[in-house]
C-alpha cells in the first residue's frame, strides 16, 4: 500500500506506482539471486522515495505537445556494489521503457536513479541540493527500518554559485570540444564518427544543466533519461525537439549513436541528418546557455 502522502495522486497513478515499486524489487531480486557469490546474493533495497513533479503535486500532461512528466524515483540500495545500472538495473529499467512505448501498460514514463545509502547520506552531508530536496520535498514509497538518512547540510548561496559556476565551465569546455571534432569527422565524411560526437555534445550539454542547476546529475549516458531530467527542471526545453515524427525519428538516432555508431555495421546516417540534428543541438546549447546563466545570475 501506498502512504497517504500519495493522496493528491489519482488512484490510476497509485495503483501504477504500486506496479513500479513491484517491478523494481523483482527486478533487482532477479539479478542478485542469479550471482554466485553469497556477497552479491545479499544486496537490500533500503529505500524507494518519489520525488520530483509527482511528488510535489505539479505533474504535466500536455494532450497537445504529447508531453508528460516522469515518475522520478531515487532507490537507495545498501551498499554502491549494487547501484550498476547494467548489470542490476536494465531489466527493470527495459521493462518500464516496453510499458510505456510499446505495450502501453504503463501511461507515464519511469525515470529511477540507483544509489548506496552511504553515498545518500555523504551527499545530504555536503549540502547537495539535489538531495536534500528529495528528503524535504520526496514521498518515501518504501522504506526498510533501521537504516535513516543523514540531516542534510545547508550551503550558503556563495557556496552554491561556485559550483555552479565550475560546473558550466567544465561541461561547456567539453561540449566546445565535440563540436569541433565533429565538424572536423563531417567534413572527413565519417558521418558514425560525427554521430558520435553529436551525442557527446548533446550529453555534455544536458549534464551541464543538471549540475549547474542542482549540482548533481546522474551518471548515465541514456539521453531520453538525461533529456527528462533537464526539461522537468526547465519546461523551455521542450521546445528544442519537435515533437513529430522527423523529430521523434532524429531523436531516436541520435540516442543510438553511443553505441550503435560505433559498434554497428548496420548503424547508418546521412549528412542531411547530421545536420538537422546539429541544428537541434544549436538550439539546445543556446537554451542551456540562457537557463544557466539566468540562474546563476538570479543568485547575485
Amino acid at each position: 500500500m501506498l502512504p497517504d502522502a500519495l493522496d493528491h495522486l489519482p488512484d490510476t497513478k497509485r495503483r501504477e506506482l504500486e506496479h513500479v515499486v513491484k517491478v523494481l524489487f523483482d527486478s533487482f531480486e532477479a539479478a542478485t539471486q542469479t550471482k554466485l557469490s553469497e556477497k552479491r546474493k545479499s544486496g537490500r533495497i533500503l529505500k524507494i522515495i518519489l520525488f520530483g513533479s509527482y511528488a510535489r503535486g505539479d505533474w504535466v500532461e500536455d494532450r497537445l505537445s504529447g508531453y508528460r512528466s516522469d515518475y522520478d524515483l531515487l532507490v537507495v540500495v545498501n551498499s554502491q556494489e549494487f547501484t550498476d545500472l547494467q548489470e542490476y538495473w536494465s531489466a527493470a529499467d527495459h521493462r518500464f521503457v516496453r510499458e510505456y512505448t510499446l505495450t502501453h501498460d504503463l501511461k507515464t514514463p519511469v525515470s529511477f536513479i540507483v544509489h548506496g545509502l552511504a553515498d545518500v547520506n555523504d551527499q545530504l552531508a555536503r549540502g547537495r541540493p539535489f538531495f536534500s530536496d528529495i528528503v524535504k520535498d520526496g514521498v518515501m514509497l518504501y522504506e526498510a527500518e533501521g537504516h535513516p538518512l543523514a540531516k542534510p547540510k545547508a550551503l550558503t548561496p556563495e557556496e552554491i554559485k561556485a559550483e555552479a559556476m565550475a560546473y558550466y565551465e567544465q561541461w561547456m569546455a567539453k561540449m566546445a570540444g565535440f563540436d569541433l571534432t565533429f565538424e572536423a569527422a563531417l567534413t572527413a565524411n565519417d558521418t558514425k564518427l560525427a554521430a558520435f560526437l553529436l551525442h557527446q555534445k548533446t550529453e555534455a550539454l544536458y549534464h551541464c544543466l543538471l549540475l549547474t542547476l542542482t549540482l548533481y546529475s546522474p551518471k548515465s549516458h541514456r539521453l531520453s533519461f538525461l533529456r527528462s531530467q533537464a526539461e522537468g527542471l526547465d519546461g523551455r526545453l521542450r521546445t528544442v525537439w519537435p515533437d513529430d515524427k522527423l523529430g521523434r525519428r532524429g531523436f531516436a538516432k541520435l540516442q543510438r549513436a553511443y553505441v550503435d555508431a560505433r559498434y554497428s555495421p548496420d548503424y547508418n546516417i546521412t549528412s542531411g541528418e547530421l545536420r538537422w540534428l546539429s541544428d537541434r543541438i544549436d538550439g539546445l546549447k543556446n537554451m542551456v546557455e540562457s537557463v544557466c546563466m539566468g540562474e546563476m545570475e538570479s543568485d547575485e
